[in-house]
């Protein structure tokens, strides 16, 4: 199979399902060929209409850490000759993905489904998505550019998707696979703070050019939407 196709499970999982259910392994086991079977995004597309009655499986939820720096307001451009000092506003929405890169929705069959799960096993919540603003006073040198750079503290929850169809798909009525979902973390899980700062460089030369050849600009300082 490709890597973006679907595995085979026959493990405890799976047993307990199809005792559950009285359905015969063999009338319900992916045992189609290699290139036979869905994609993950196959699966995952029927999860999120709700033709697949599926269930986010033994949730297990990774270290916090905190995620990458992303600039989440706009640019201020220094063209004087003296410091300049400005309130910036900023806001931020972090999202959740998928092992493939795919986008988890707040409020969503799948991001409610990993809330579910994730609740049960754990006693709290999940969210696929934080959103934040504020405003922060940044000072720019002469000949700089300035910007609020934020970062979000992740987690990964790794588990097992089953889906179940009335009527075989595919040839069968379970698939399962497994999948990891990165998402926002509450502030201080495992000690780990969301990060806000204020982060400068100095002009390029073309930056530099269009201070002196716009007259708007000359001697003063400017904000650039970012």
């Amino acid at each position: 199979m490709t890597k973006n196709r679907v595995t085979r499970y026959g493990g405890r999982a799976f047993a307990t399902a199809v005792a559950a259910c009285g359905i015969t392994v063999a009338g319900a086991l992916p045992a189609a060929a290699a290139g036979d079977g869905p994609t993950r995004q196959e699966l995952m597309a029927d999860c999120a209409s709700g033709l697949g009655k599926c269930t986010f499986n033994e949730p297990r939820i990774g270290e916090a850490y905190l995620g990458e720096f992303r600039q989440v307001s706009d640019s201020l451009y220094n063209c004087s000759t003296s410091d300049t000092t400005q309130t910036m506003s900023w806001d931020d929405t972090v999202g959740s993905t998928d092992s493939l890169g795919v986008s988890v929705t707040a409020g969503g069959k799948i991001a409610g489904m990993v809330d579910l799960s994730v609740t049960a096993s754990y006693s709290h919540s999940w969210s696929s998505t934080h959103s934040e603003s504020s405003s922060l006073t940044m000072t720019v040198k002469p000949g700089e550019v300035g910007w609020i750079s934020r970062a979000q503290v992740m987690q990964k929850v790794s588990g097992t998707w089953q889906t179940h169809y009335d009527d075989p798909k595919w040839g069968h009525y379970y698939w399962f696979w497994q999948d990891t979902i990165t998402g926002p973390a509450k502030n201080g899980t495992d000690g780990r703070n969301n990060a806000v700062v204020v982060k400068s460089r100095k002009m390029t030369d073309a930056e530099k050019r269009s201070c002196s050849a716009d007259a708007g600009h000359r001697g003063r300082a400017f904000v650039r939407q970012h």
